[in-house]
């Protein structure tokens, strides 16, 4: 092979590697994010990398959609108040932060809202990443999904699929075929891309289990009373019975501020407070999102100031 050939296979090389990869760069949309839960299979070319999409595709349906992994425009779940609600969510009572009897928290804790199990739906390692009400495609719905995981109804999707009985979430029953084998600090799968140059794009995730306590308390009610002379700050605004922290001053509920979820006569502090699973752009449209889905960049502890009075 010529010097020319080798040239041009190595730019068609750089060509194929920035396009597999640059879906995972967090712009745009939630399609470039690892909430796009059919990327993998874009990759093929590339599976040896950490056998990326050869892993990811037999232990999960590949609905070839990116939005009803969460959320379907017919047959939404009745089971909880989410928009066109579309995942499995199993009933579940989980160890909340006041059990740890600290003296400091001083509000009324419930069970997460309904803007907390959405995201606890994956992140609580219980149920199947592709457990979903309505499947693409005519007659392939289960009511029952909407708080059971059926592996039979899972098994009929006659799509582009995983291998029949693989349905992974990040703690399978199975050790060996949960999501952390390769999605953890241990596992630690990664891909390096050349756009932008050289920048290893992490895949790790965070497996919050039913224990709570390890974690800012969701489902907590925010003070009555805040503002000068208090430990809390008052969200200057409210939307339906959704009130918010006004970052941006325009005087509308956008996706970077923070707000608080009035699902039973107060305002609490769910996961959808601090976090959009769509991605928040850092600097604009366009830009790179924030880390870990954060409405606010918490830099200088500035997520943690937007409450807090310290």
């Amino acid at each position: 092979m010529n010097v020319q050939k080798i040239i041009l296979v190595l730019v068609l090389l750089v060509v194929v590697m920035n396009f597999a990869y640059a879906a995972f760069l967090n712009q745009g949309s939630v399609a470039n994010t690892r909430h796009n839960m059919t990327q993998q299979t874009m990759t093929p070319i590339f599976s040896g990398f950490g056998n990326g999409s050869i892993w990811m595709n037999s232990t999960r349906n590949d609905y070839t959609e990116v939005c009803v992994y969460c959320h379907t425009p017919h047959g939404a779940s009745t089971a909880v108040s989410l928009p066109l609600w579309n995942r499995t969510i199993k009933a579940t009572t989980y160890t909340t932060y006041n059990q740890l009897g600290t003296s400091s928290l001083t509000q009324v804790v419930s069970q997460p809202g309904a803007a907390s199990l959405s995201c606890l739906s994956c992140h609580d390692g219980q149920t199947a990443i592709d457990s979903i009400v309505n499947m693409p495609g005519s007659g392939l719905y289960s009511a029952a999904q909407m708080t059971t995981q059926n592996e039979a109804f899972l098994n009929s999707w006659t799509g582009s699929k995983a291998n029949p009985g693989m349905h992974s979430g990040l703690n399978s029953v199975d050790p060996n075929l949960g999501c952390l084998v390769c999605h953890s600090p241990a596992g630690a799968q990664g891909a390096w891309t050349s756009t932008p140059a050289y920048t290893y794009l992490d895949f790790t995730v965070f497996a919050l289990g039913t224990d709570l306590t390890n974690d800012h308390p969701v489902g907590v009610t925010f003070p009555s009373t805040s503002g000068p002379g208090t430990d809390f700050n008052t969200p200057a605004s409210i939307q339906g019975t959704t009130r918010y922290f006004d970052i941006d001053g325009n005087g509308k509920m956008g996706s970077g501020d923070v707000r608080l979820y009035d699902t039973g006569g107060a305002a609490q502090v769910e996961c959808a407070s601090c976090h959009d699973p769509h991605g928040v752009p850092s600097a604009g449209p366009g830009s790179t999102f924030k880390p870990s889905f954060l409405r606010v960049s918490n830099t200088g502890s500035a997520l943690c100031l937007t409450c807090h009075i310290k």
